[in-house]
């Protein structure tokens, strides 16, 4: 913890010292465990300090978040996931969202699908009846490093992006690929672009997975990052090119259980169809003009 002086330079060093460090002000175990975190280095130690900020009532939002994020670097991600259902209670509404957020990554980093999954699904139930973004039709976020105004579609396909892809680790890839189709008709972009090629290469339609590979590389997406989306794409299609017996893996198992694969999926589909017409019906005026225009596509809907 950084000492203050007795004079007003001392005092000015102190608050420079903080702006450098991202160290909020003030003598509470908040603070002791974020200098512990990005002045010290001591992780381990800054955790049992954000325990104690949390116990104490000392900024608890800020304390639980920063101590998720650390136990998620330290891999202990399952304990993040533990404390932020144990504690989120004594947080805002306002904290909420971001808490999912938080958990969403958690869940993918501990491979707990099923979970990522259903909090996903929860996400979208809240735009499908106009319960996010506060009722408004952007929100600030954070985006590479910037500040940037995320529009109610760009979230929508960001969230599809994200169960799709929970799909894909449960090698579920025929609901991966319905998911998919629907974020890029929202608002496409080559990392999911690349993502259902992906889908359809282990469905073994090569040929498909090739025309989208293609277009990611002749630029038809927007990218963030275009050489590492571009070596991405040519790694799909270099699996595309090799020998007949290397590409299709483990094809003959796909084959037996696709007709298994496909039941429980349109199974699972018309379960969460019901769900959601059942909670859109109170909230019909509110739902925004996105689902208006995909509303034709639900019987493909996997949420």
């Amino acid at each position: 913890m950084v000492e203050r002086g007795g004079g007003g330079g001392a005092r000015g060093e102190g608050e420079h010292f903080r702006v450098i460090h991202k160290i909020p002000s003030g003598d509470g175990p908040y603070v002791r465990a974020k200098h512990l975190q990005l002045v010290e280095k001591d992780l381990d130690a800054a955790i049992v300090w954000f325990w104690k900020a949390i116990n104490a009532g000392d900024r608890v939002e800020s304390a639980l978040k920063d101590m998720a994020v650390v136990m998620k670097q330290q891999d202990r991600a399952e304990e993040a996931v533990e404390a932020i259902k144990s504690f989120r209670h004594l947080c805002s509404k306002q904290a909420q969202e971001s808490l999912d957020n938080l958990l969403i990554d958690l869940y993918k980093k501990c491979g707990m699908a099923r979970e990522e999954i259903e909090l996903l699904k929860q996400k979208l139930r809240k735009i499908f009846i106009g319960e996010a973004f506060n009722g408004k039709v952007t929100k600030k976020a954070r985006c590479h490093g910037k500040k940037v105004q995320v529009s109610i579609q760009q979230e929508t396909s960001r969230l599809l992006g994200n169960l799709a892809w929970a799909y894909m680790q449960q090698r579920n890839y025929m609901a991966a690929e319905v998911v998919y189709r629907k974020a890029q008709m929202i608002d496409a972009d080559a990392n999911k672009a690349c993502n259902l090629a992906h889908c359809l290469i282990e469905q073994g339609r090569f040929v498909e997975a090739k025309q989208i590979l293609n277009d990611v590389l002749n630029g038809s997406y927007c990218s963030f990052d275009r050489g590492k989306i571009a070596k991405r794409a040519e790694e799909l299609l270099s699996k595309i090119s090799l020998p007949p017996e290397l590409v299709l893996w483990d094809m003959e198992e796909k084959v037996g259980d696709n007709a298994v694969t496909k039941r429980k999926f349109e199974e699972e589909m018309m379960e969460m169809l019901d769900t959601v017409i059942k909670q859109w019906a109170p909230f019909r005026s509110k739902r925004l003009p996105i689902f208006e225009e995909i509303f034709p596509y639900r019987d493909q809907m996997a949420c």
